[in-house]
């Protein structure tokens, strides 16, 4: 018998806590946004300049209004993460709670690794959350009000995929960054933990672009079309679960509402997956 894996609605109030999510155009990056602006949360959604984080605004500003604005920032560009920070603490008067989200996915076998493809991942998924990290931690030093970071990171740390080396490794190292955060952040009152999601393919009509640059190659691999990948990874995990990225929200709000002394912790929403349990 299947379980009923659909997301429910979460009742968190955050009380228009200011939140800062990277990525935020993507599938799950415009999910974990509506979660917590749900939340009442007030958002700055960033990513790079562009017509898809305006249009993520303009679907949020009719239900939300000002509670969210859009600000373009680069995750690899220094200078470009501390003026996003500025320019949120200047519109908001703060910042609590920032989700690394930002990342980007490229498919090749060890064998035919192109370095220059090797390195554009860890420039996005290393160094963007380093600079993040880095930014945050002199901002909560400075705000003197503890605060919340969630990075979004992957099944593929625990349960890495073959011809996915590039990914699961930068993945992997961007865990591990958030871990060492979780330690050094604490005296700050700033927790740091980790969502780890399998596939999300899309948020209502917004395609994930890691899934449009995988995909393919996952498709010919196994002989599927788009809709039947989709069940494939549906039906591998124990759950029989399409994640969604209201489920990878939920998660979010699960940690940033503090309902338990918790830092430096992973939260699986994978459907359950027994080789990507953290251990």
């Amino acid at each position: 018998m299947q379980s009923d894996t659909r997301p429910r609605t979460c009742t968190y109030d955050l009380g228009g806590r200011v939140a800062l999510v990277t990525g935020a155009a993507g599938a799950i990056g415009s999910g974990v946004c509506r979660g917590l602006l749900n939340a009442n949360c007030r958002v700055a959604a960033t990513d790079l300049a562009g017509p898809n984080l305006d249009r993520l605004v303009e679907e949020f500003r009719p239900a939300f209004g000002n509670r969210v604005i859009g600000i373009p920032m680069d995750v690899t560009n220094p200078n470009s993460v501390s003026a996003a920070i500025e320019s949120i603490r200047h519109t908001f008067g703060s910042l609590d709670i920032t989700i690394v989200n930002a990342g980007v996915a490229h498919v090749s076998p060890l064998k035919d690794m192109d370095l220059a493809d090797f390195e554009r991942l860890e420039r996005v998924n290393v160094h963007g959350t380093l600079l993040v990290l880095r930014e945050l931690a002199g901002h909560f030093e400075a705000q003197g009000t503890g605060g919340d970071i969630v990075l979004i990171s992957t099944k593929n740390v625990f349960s890495p995929g073959a011809t996915f080396g590039a990914y699961s490794a930068t993945k992997a190292a961007a865990h591990q960054l958030a871990r060492i955060a979780s330690l050094e952040f604490a005296e700050m009152d700033v927790r740091v933990n980790m969502v780890s999601p399998d596939a999300v393919f899309s948020d209502r009509d917004r395609k994930s672009g890691l899934w449009q640059e995988v995909g393919p190659a996952r498709m010919k691999a196994r002989g599927l079309d788009e809709k039947g990948l989709e069940e494939y990874y549906r039906g591998r995990n124990l759950l029989k679960a399409q994640v969604t990225a209201d489920h990878v929200a939920n998660a979010v709000l699960f940690f940033v509402s503090r309902q338990t002394p918790t830092t430096g912790a992973t939260i699986p929403v994978d459907g359950g997956l027994p080789d990507a349990t953290p251990r």
